[in-house]
């Protein structure tokens, strides 16, 4: 048995018992957090010092790759060996990709170190909120929503921000030597405050099998998904071939984990409606997710004329509304249930990206932020009760494996959503252009706005199935014993 050390459970504040575990989870959680926006707006400057201008989206694609394949397994370790060591390592990990990449020579070396920063972030996030199941009963996850929340709504304003200020005044470098002290912090509480019971006697057999298989299958289809119809076309021998061996893989991995002692991914994950309903959620959230930030600035900027700044801080209103509604969200799944107020968040984002449908070339940039602010407030009355939910459905031996599933069905719904929209609105541009049509960055105003608004219909899409996917999540879960 494996177990967190028994901790004085009154209050819940950073001043309480549990005061420096939550505040170097959210140390932490900042790392990835300030991380997903930092980058975007300082891409010109890296692009004018390295070079590699066709190269620098795999500095995104590489990241998410590495975290989003990695996220199963740290979680499926954290249940065999304990939270700590596994978020010391993601902290470490990202850590040193982060002081990899403010040295970086070249684009090429630059991509390399973000895949160690994308391996770190792969234990970072899950371990994190795996850390906050274990040590909060339900009730009190409750109040501590909106000490995680509050740490996405400052980085959306701080990573922005930084990243125009480290580019345009000192150096594109510092967005990452930034993480350095942070990182060094959560360690040092990480290190010093949280301790954990893991018995000596306990022995456990690595899946290796299921982990190569999943790592490489799940690589694969998310590579596929990712670079379809950009790198190669979706027709194409490299695109039937990577999506065919992901496809062979993945099926291979399933038999695997039926036999494995111990699988990395257990499949009665796929069994439980809890589980299924929030991983549902999950997926549709990373594809709406991913077509707000990557649509809503290319739109700000190429069809309402902002600066990049400007246009960063049109999709922080995304982040800026998710906090706040987490925050509050716990107060009524307490009171109402979690499907009830999953339900609320999912018809609030439904509202919202009929909203999105209304923004035109007329519109102004303070219209487009609210539009995402509205869907980031559904996001967050969703998102956050699902995380709890599936957590709470199980003990402390499956939580990281839970999370950590719940973290890799997001991840998933992005490289879709990234496929999917990038899809249309390619395709709306061939129509228009014919198929030798460039980037979608360099394309006129008159071009680029009806190629996004398709984007925004297959967002509606996108909420209206996870109205649907909320549908199947019950209302109560019992809650299981933290440790």
């Amino acid at each position: 048995m494996t177990s967190t050390e028994r901790i004085d459970t009154s209050g819940v504040g950073l001043r309480s018992e549990r005061g420096p575990i939550l505040l170097a989870v959210m140390l932490s959680i900042g790392l990835v957090a300030i991380d997903a926006t930092i980058l975007a707006t300082a891409v010109p400057s890296v692009v004018e010092d390295l070079g590699g201008f066709s190269q620098f989206p795999w500095l995104f694609s590489i990241y998410l790759l590495a975290q989003a394949v990695s996220v199963p397994i740290y979680g499926k370790l954290a249940d065999q060996r304990g939270r700590k060591p596994i978020m010391m390592l993601g902290v470490a990990l990202f850590v040193l990709g982060s002081v990899l990449c403010g040295f970086a020579w070249s684009m090429p070396a630059l991509i390399a170190f973000r895949l160690i920063q994308g391996l770190g972030a792969g234990a970072i996030q899950p371990i994190g909120m795996t850390i906050v199941g274990d040590i909060y009963s339900v009730a009190e996850r409750a109040k501590v929503q909106g000490y995680i929340a509050s740490v996405w709504g400052i980085a959306s304003f701080v990573g922005p921000t930084l990243g125009g200020v480290f580019s345009d005044y000192i150096s594109w470098r510092w967005i990452f030597f930034v993480n350095i002290p942070l990182g060094l912090a959560a360690a040092w509480v990480l290190l010093r405050k949280f301790q954990e019971n893991v018995a000596a006697a306990t022995k456990h057999q690595i899946d290796y099998a299921g982990t190569i298989l999943l790592a490489t299958g799940g690589s694969l289809l998310l590579l596929g998904l990712l670079e379809g119809g950009v790198m190669w076309s979706w027709d194409s021998a490299t695109s039937i071939a990577i999506l065919a061996v992901a496809a062979v893989l993945l099926t291979a991995f399933v038999f695997v984990e039926r036999r494995a002692p111990e699988p990395v991914l257990p499949l009665w994950v796929l069994g439980k409606r809890v589980l299924n309903s929030a991983n549902a959620s999950a997926l549709l959230v990373g594809v709406l997710m991913i077509g707000l930030s990557t649509y809503v600035p290319l739109f700000a900027q190429g069809v309402l004329g902002t600066s990049a700044l400007v246009a960063g801080f049109a999709l922080a209103a995304m982040t800026l509304g998710w906090p706040i509604a987490a925050s509050l969200a716990g107060r009524i799944y307490l009171r109402l249930g979690y499907r009830t107020t999953m339900m609320f968040g999912a018809s609030i984002v439904v509202i919202g990206a009929a909203l999105l449908l209304t923004v035109n070339s007329s519109s102004s940039v303070l219209y487009l932020a609210l539009t995402c602010f509205v869907i980031g407030v559904g996001l967050g009355f969703t998102a956050s009760p699902a995380v709890v939910a599936a957590q709470s459905s199980v003990d402390w031996r499956s939580r990281g494996v839970v999370t950590g599933a719940n973290m890799f069905a997001r991840s998933v719904g992005s490289a879709v959503g990234v496929a999917v929209f990038g899809a249309v609105a390619n395709g709306v541009v061939a129509r228009r252009l014919g198929s030798g049509h460039g980037e979608l960055e360099k394309l006129p105003s008159n071009v680029l706005a009806p190629a996004i608004h398709d984007v925004y219909y297959g967002a509606a899409a996108a909420a209206v199935l996870l109205v649907l996917a909320v549908v199947f999540m019950p209302n109560r879960v019992a809650e299981q014993p933290r440790d």
